[in-house]
């Protein structure tokens, strides 16, 4: 089969399509021939080193979907031919076929595609997690999602939406204003516009908003501090550099800043959110956006790509036809 290889880290230049053996399921796992794979931010961090010391060669990635070919002894919860998302691999998702333990296979419905089963890995499990397991977010709240155009920020959306939260969600366009405001979004504003957070108090009644979920901490932090109301949490999922905050603004208001690392969730949260996912899916509830398509031999491009502002959805590549 092909599939990238990372050798080294640095650039998106360093991923390379090699041509490499099949994978050969053991007890209790399985192998998945992959239609489409997706590109998080998370896979640019450690393809350039700065995710702590990650092995060398590996295969990037960690959602994807496709179709079980092969099961090893003792599967149960999926069968041959059957479609599913992986989130997570044992051998890396930029490839033709995966290998994964069963607990990473989850069944996906015939009406939701191979590329919205890509989506859902990392941005709904990241969302889910955030919004309820590390936000306690509740019915009747205000939410502001700030970076809500990307796939974590549309999960979020949607997410927020079926359980009965307002939300005010911000983005960098007109198309990803109207994508947010299509997908449910109470309210919208342009996070490049001067001065917009001044219009949380009106959209609030002086209030400020109940929780927040940060795309970007580096760049808002400080700012969400101040349009809290009292009790109020910021969720932090995203961040590219250092950010500053003046603690008075969190100490007036009582709030607190609360990180949420997706890889440390205990198994059991886990599980819990697979089994929101596959309600959802059912329910047509949670529905991801695809917004670009790249074949596998394209993944530095897709690199490139996931990391510009103004993300609308997810990014997805396809791997290559079998010859």
């Amino acid at each position: 089969m092909k599939a990238i290889h990372v050798r080294e880290f640095g650039g998106p230049e360093v991923m390379r399509l090699e041509e490499i053996a099949d994978p050969k399921p053991g007890p209790g796992q399985v192998v998945v021939k992959l239609k489409a794979v997706g590109v998080n931010p998370v896979d640019t961090f450690i393809r350039a080193g700065r995710y702590g010391k990650w092995p060398l060669p590996y295969i990037p990635g960690f959602d994807a979907a496709g179709v079980v070919e092969e099961i090893g002894q003792g599967v149960t919860r999926v069968a041959v031919d059957g479609r599913v998302y992986l989130a997570g691999t044992l051998t890396g998702a930029y490839a033709e076929k995966a290998l994964c333990e069963e607990s990473q296979v989850h069944p996906i419905p015939d009406l939701v595609s191979y590329k919205q089963g890509a989506a859902l890995g990392i941005p709904y499990t990241a969302a889910y997690r955030a919004l309820f397991q590390r936000g306690r977010a509740l019915a009747g709240e205000t939410l502001l999602i700030h970076g809500a155009t990307g796939s974590v920020g549309m999960a979020t959306l949607q997410w927020a939406r079926t359980a009965g939260l307002t939300v005010i969600a911000t983005g960098g366009t007109d198309q990803g204003l109207a994508l947010v405001s299509a997908h449910g979004a109470h309210h919208v504003l342009n996070h490049n516009t001067p001065g917009y957070l001044e219009q949380i108090p009106e959209l609030t009644g002086g209030r400020g908003v109940n929780l927040i979920v940060e795309l970007a901490a580096d760049i808002n932090l400080g700012k969400d501090l101040r349009v809290l109301a009292t009790g109020g949490r910021v969720v932090v999922v995203g961040w590219k550099g250092k950010a500053e905050i003046d603690p008075g603004d969190a100490y007036e208001r009582e709030t607190a800043i609360i990180f949420m690392s997706l890889f440390d969730a205990p198994p059991q949260e886990v599980t819990g959110i697979h089994a929101a996912i596959d309600s959802g899916l059912v329910s047509g509830t949670i529905r991801p956006v695809v917004s670009m398509e790249l074949p596998l031999d394209e993944a530095s491009d897709a690199h490139e790509s996931v990391m510009l502002p103004g993300a609308l959805g997810k990014i997805v590549l396809i791997p290559v036809k079998d010859r």
